[in-house]
């Protein structure tokens, strides 16, 4: 018995190496090794985007976003600084900074664009969101009670055609009541600074003021909007803000940044897993071309499989040579499709760059994507997956050419020989 294993692994071998007559047969060999590296290579590339879409996402978004907010039900927080001492006190939770925040219309010559005006004090934002790291040509800082400086999301200055030094107007929600009718509240801000947080949704949208300036224009008062919250796991900041929540005793509006961005994320991991089961069946298709190329080798070597039944080759070891063809091929085109595929995430961006200059067109464009470059991250547990899967596909498409190979008949093979 310890023999018989050496002998099975020899025959598998020989009839791997062996030149055959029949060009076709070695031809079918090389597409089913090809077919499951391509297969392996797209489906390791696909799913290393959607990782690092997904983390890059996550991460511009934490960099500008709180990780939790908590409102008043009535759209305003009083005594905010009561409640804000009891949070910041609370298990998990790091820091609690305020915030005023509205929507509104900001104006810069004939150009007019929609805006989420948020107040913030500088110092204590800093303590919940590192937005300071995304300010350009300008600082946080700038933002000084009474100043009405701006700082404006970089699309969102692009498309007023508003720099540094220039000043915008605000159109703000709830007019003032005039005899001659509603009239709306302007007020003019000077731009200061631009935010590049390389995330299109919050730099589209976004303009930072002081917050008792933000206060005076939406006439809240002493109150805030609300607190935003930084807690110790950002993955887990769902349910500390409940617990906050509960913990003050209710009646407030809770948020956390996975939840504003629920949709999105629940797509990507949609995504992936219909990518993941669509890019199998080329891992599939790849695999019949196994089960042909073994179908055909045991015809074409009939002769040889009666020969070695004659001399006492047990049915199971001259299925055990087949299975082990059929395995050797699946390794290997394995194997080619995992390097591959490392390939192509380390050096993706180069890539997509390259076509883009090729073709003169945007492929990654921010205004869909959210981003405006193309990440890739593999991890063992994909690379894992995917390569068991498709060697356990390869190894399974072995089990019907070797089950008919050993089922041949050395009196019948020879009769035509």
């Amino acid at each position: 018995m310890s023999r018989a294993v050496p002998i099975e692994w020899r025959l598998a071998r020989r009839y791997l190496r062996a030149r055959t007559d029949n060009g076709f047969l070695s031809f079918i060999a090389a597409v089913g090794v090809l077919g499951i590296a391509v297969g392996v290579a797209v489906l390791l590339t696909v799913l290393a985007v959607m990782n690092g879409f997904d983390r890059e996402l996550k991460e511009r978004i934490l960099a500008m976003a709180s990780h939790a907010t908590l409102s008043g039900l009535e759209g305003a927080l009083p005594d905010w600084r009561a409640v804000r001492a009891r949070v910041e006190t609370m298990p998990h939770v790091l820091a609690a900074a305020p915030y005023v925040e509205e929507r509104g219309l900001v104006a810069h010559g004939a150009r007019v664009s929609g805006v989420l005006l948020r107040g913030i004090l500088p110092a204590e934002e800093q303590r919940v969101a590192s937005v300071a790291a995304h300010v350009r040509a300008g600082r946080l800082d700038s933002l000084q009670p009474g100043s009405y400086a701006v700082l404006l999301g970089k699309v969102l200055a692009a498309e007023l055609g508003a720099r540094p030094g220039d000043r915008v107007v605000l159109v703000a929600p709830r007019g003032l009541a005039t005899p001659a009718g509603v009239a709306p509240r302007l007020r003019r801000l000077t731009v200061t600074g631009i935010i590049d947080s390389g995330l299109y949704e919050f730099d589209r949208n976004i303009a930072l003021v002081h917050m008792d300036d933000a206060a005076r224009i939406f006439r809240l008062g002493a109150d805030v909007t609300g607190l935003r919250l930084r807690v110790d796991d950002p993955y887990n900041a769902a349910r500390v803000v409940r617990e906050v929540a509960v913990g003050l005793g209710g009646g407030y509006y809770i948020s956390d940044w996975s939840r504003q961005h629920a949709n999105f994320f629940r797509s990507i991991q949609t995504t992936k897993s219909i990518m993941f089961v669509l890019l199998l069946l080329v891992i599939g298709v790849a695999s019949f071309n196994i089960v042909s190329t073994l179908v055909m080798l045991a015809r074409e070597k009939r002769a040889d499989i009666a020969i070695l039944r004659t001399l006492g080759l047990a049915p199971r070891s001259l299925t055990a040579v087949f299975i082990l063809q059929g395995m050797v091929i699946g390794l290997v085109g394995t194997l080619a499709g995992l390097a591959i595929g490392l390939l192509l995430a380390d050096n993706l961006t180069l890539i997509v760059r390259g076509l883009e200059r090729l073709l003169g067109t945007m492929l990654i464009d921010p205004r869909v994507y959210y981003i405006d470059e193309l990440p890739a991250v593999v991890t063992a547990a994909d690379a894992v997956r995917i390569g068991g899967t498709a060697f356990v596909l390869a190894a399974l498409s072995t089990l019907y050419p070797a089950w008919r190979a050993a089922r041949t008949q050395p009196a019948e093979a020879l009769r035509h020989e």
